[in-house]
C-alpha cells in the first residue's frame, strides 16, 4: 500500500512523541508496518491522511456504536461548546446523565464521573479497599482495566498468591496485593480466597473480555463469582468500559443476569469524548468524598462537552432499543460470513460473537481464557490484518482485541467486509 503521508507523519511524530503514538497499540508493532494517520470519519468509514477510505471495525475501540459523526451527537457537542469548554463547577447535565445511567443500569444507584476508564477502575478499587478495610484484590488474567499500576500485573512462573509486575515502574509492593486467576476458572478463585482469607477487598473483571480477543464466559461463571463474592464479603466489580451500553442498555450484567456491587463505565457514555464513570450501591458510593472518606477528584470530571455528547448518545440508545437487535443481526451476519469463509478453505480458526462484538482467532483451540488466546498465530493475524487493509477494511491492529461494529454498517457494507475476509484468507493461506 502507498501510504506516504502516513509514513511521513509517523517518522515526524517519533521525534516528539514516544514511539510516535499516544497509545501503544496504534503503532502497529504487533502486526508490522506503518500506522495509518486518520484525518476524518463519517458513518461506517474512516479516511486517512492519504485520502484512502476504509470500512472500519474499531469505532474508537467501542464508543461509536451509532457510527462516526452521528448528527445528534455533533449537534449536542456544538451546542455545548458555545457555552465554553469547561467550568470546573457543577452543571445540570451531570445530574441528567447520572439519572439516566442509574435508570438504564439497575445495579448503579449512584455514579461518579471521571475522565477515562483507567480513572474509573483505579477509583473503584480504592473505594472497595476503603469500604472493606482490606488491601488485596483479584484480577483476571487477560482482562485489561487501564494502565493503573495495580492492573499491570501478570502471573509469574509458579505464582499463586503474588503477581509479578510486567511493566517497569510497577513496584513489587503493588504486585503483592494483586492476585491473579484465569478467566472461566472458579476453582482458582476459591483457592486464592482460601489462601488470603478476609484479606481480599474486591474481584474486578471484564464480564466479557475484549482485550485478549473476544472471550465468552462459560458454565454460569459470572453467577458463580457473584455467589462467591457475596459469601466472602468481597466487592464484585464489573469493568464494562467496553461492554456497557454496547451489549444491551444494562450492559453485560443485563445479558447474563448478574448484579455486581460496582460497575466501571467509559467510551460510549461520552459519545466519543474522553469520559469514564464508576458507580454502584449507594452505601459504597457514599464512601466517596465529599460524602465519605475515600478521596477522588478531577477538574475535568463531568465536563460539559463530554456530558452533552454522552447524554445525546444514551438518550438515543434508551429511546431506540431496536438498536441492539439491529446490531446483533449485523454481528451474526458478519460472524456467519467469517465462519463460511473458514469452512470454504477448511480452516480450523475460531470465531467468537456476542452482540456487536466479534473476533477471529488464528488458532484451532477453543478460546476460554488468556492462555488459550495466546495459542493464536499472531504472524498469520498480521498478514490477515494487512490483507484486509488492502481490501478496504480497517481492523484493530492486534489479535488480542475485539472487533466493534456500528449501526452505520449496511448490509452492503457487511457483504464487502465478508468478501474482504474471503480474499484476505486466500492471501494468508496461499
Amino acid at each position: 500500500m502507498n501510504n506516504k503521508r502516513s509514513a511521513d507523519l509517523f517518522s515526524k511524530a517519533q521525534n516528539t512523541i514516544p514511539g510516535g503514538v499516544n497509545s501503544p497499540v496504534r503503532a502497529f508493532k504487533s502486526v508490522g508496518g506503518t500506522p495509518l494517520f486518520i484525518k476524518s470519519a463519517k458513518g461506517a468509514y474512516i479516511t486517512d491522511e492519504d485520502n484512502k477510505s476504509y470500512l472500519e471495525l474499531i469505532n474508537s475501540w467501542g464508543p461509536m456504536i451509532l457510527g462516526h459523526a452521528h448528527p445528534a451527537i455533533l449537534e449536542a457537542v456544538q451546542g455545548a461548546v458555545n457555552n465554553s469548554l469547561s467550568f470546573g463547577a457543577p452543571t445540570s447535565k451531570e445530574i441528567d446523565i447520572a439519572e439516566l445511567i442509574c435508570s438504564m443500569v439497575p445495579s448503579i444507584e449512584k455514579v461518579r464521573m471521571v475522565n477515562s476508564g483507567t480513572e474509573a477502575t483505579m477509583s473503584a478499587i480504592r473505594v472497595a479497599r476503603g469500604y472493606t478495610g482490606r488491601d488485596k484484590f483479584i484480577k483476571i488474567e487477560g482482562c485489561y482495566h487501564g494502565h493503573g499500576d495495580s492492573f499491570l500485573i501478570a502471573a509469574g512462573s509458579g505464582a499463586v498468591t503474588m503477581g509479578v509486575p510486567n511493566s517497569p515502574g510497577v513496584t513489587e509492593g503493588t504486585a503483592k496485593d494483586t492476585l491473579l486467576a484465569p478467566y472461566n476458572d472458579v476453582d482458582k478463585i476459591e483457592q486464592l480466597i482460601a489462601e488470603n482469607k478476609n484479606e481480599i477487598a474486591a474481584l474486578i473483571i471484564e464480564p466479557v473480555p475484549g482485550n485478549m480477543g473476544l472471550v465468552l464466559p462459560t458454565n454460569d461463571y459470572l453467577k458463580k463469582l457473584r455467589e462467591i463474592c457475596t459469601r466472602e464479603g468481597i466487592i464484585l466489580i464489573f469493568d464494562e468500559v467496553m461492554t456497557g451500553f454496547r451489549l444491551a442498555k444494562g450492559g453485560a450484567q443485563e445479558v447474563f443476569d448478574v448484579t455486581p456491587d460496582m460497575t466501571t463505565l467509559g467510551k460510549i457514555i461520552g459519545g466519543g469524548m474522553p469520559v469514564g464513570a464508576y458507580g454502584g450501591k449507594a452505601e459504597l458510593m457514599d464512601y466517596v468524598a465529599p460524602a465519605g472518606p475515600v478521596y477522588q477528584a478531577g477538574t475535568l470530571s463531568g465536563n460539559p462537552v463530554a456530558m452533552a455528547a454522552g447524554l445525546a448518545m444514551l438518550n438515543h440508545l434508551n429511546d431506540n432499543p431496536a438498536v441492539y437487535s439491529d446490531l446483533a443481526a449485523k454481528g451474526k451476519k458478519l460472524a456467519d460470513g467469517i465462519q463460511a469463509a473458514l469452512d470454504r478453505k477448511n480452516l480450523p480458526y475460531k470465531v467468537t460473537l456476542l452482540g456487536s462484538m466479534v473476533c477471529l482467532f488464528f488458532t484451532d483451540k477453543e478460546v476460554n481464557n488468556f492462555a488459550d488466546a495466546q495459542t493464536t498465530d499472531t504472524e498469520k493475524f498480521g498478514k490477515f490484518f494487512h490483507a484486509m487493509l488492502e481490501n478496504g477494511v480497517y481492523l484493530p491492529p492486534s489479535q488480542y482485541e475485539s472487533w466493534f461494529m456500528s449501526q452505520a454498517l449496511t448490509d452492503e457494507n457487511l457483504d464487502e467486509i465478508i468478501a474482504a475476509v474471503n480474499a484476505s484468507l486466500d492471501t494468508v493461506e496461499a
